[in-house]
């Protein structure tokens, strides 16, 4: 039998900068097991995930939501337990008062690769829906979809201040996904 843990309270916890000041994610969640709440700018919940590794997330979550991954608060544990991480995810959603866009409607922003097409220009799209384009062709155009996408996100997480590399799956760009290698 599990022993029940304590669930601590997520206004109980310390607010963390998502991005510190040398432009590095907390590096203290490297390889840590737990759940993690992330908010915006106005300190505003936005979601709350866990992990078997917070900080491959947090840099997940970062890329996939720049715009609102400002603050976040964990709690680490030392052994994977889906039922203490579940139960500590649905205590801090539930101590929220209502449900973050991001474990709502928005989850798979949050969760899922991005869909680079869903930001495919007239222009691409009528070159991709050209009939004298063969498979090879439109496999180039996605990639360069996936890579214009690519470049925009990199141009928000350096104004961001980010200094940290950040890799995409390079296999995923030729479906139009973005995902972090």
């Amino acid at each position: 039998m599990q022993a029940q843990t304590n669930v601590p309270a997520l206004r109980d916890l310390t607010d963390i900068s998502f991005i510190d000041e040398n432009g590095q994610l907390p590096e203290q969640y490297q390889g840590k097991i737990g759940v993690y709440a992330i908010f915006d700018a106005e300190k505003v919940l936005q979601f709350v995930g866990y992990s078997r590794n917070i900080f491959i997330s947090l840099k997940q979550c970062l890329v996939r939501q720049p715009q609102k991954c400002y603050w976040l608060k964990a709690e680490t544990i030392e052994r994977p337990s889906r039922s203490i991480l579940e139960n500590i995810e649905k205590a801090w959603i539930e101590e929220n008062g209502s449900i973050p866009l991001g474990n709502g409607d928005e989850k798979p922003k949050w969760t899922q690769p991005i869909d680079a097409k869903l930001q495919i220009t007239p222009e691409e799209q009528a070159n991709y829906e050209n009939p004298a384009n063969d498979e090879i062709a439109k496999v180039k155009i996605l990639k360069s979809v996936a890579r214009r996408v690519e470049a925009e996100i990199l141009q928000v997480l350096e104004a961001r201040g980010l200094k940290m590399q950040v890799r995409f799956n390079p296999k995923l760009k030729e479906e139009g996904l973005l995902d972090l290698k």
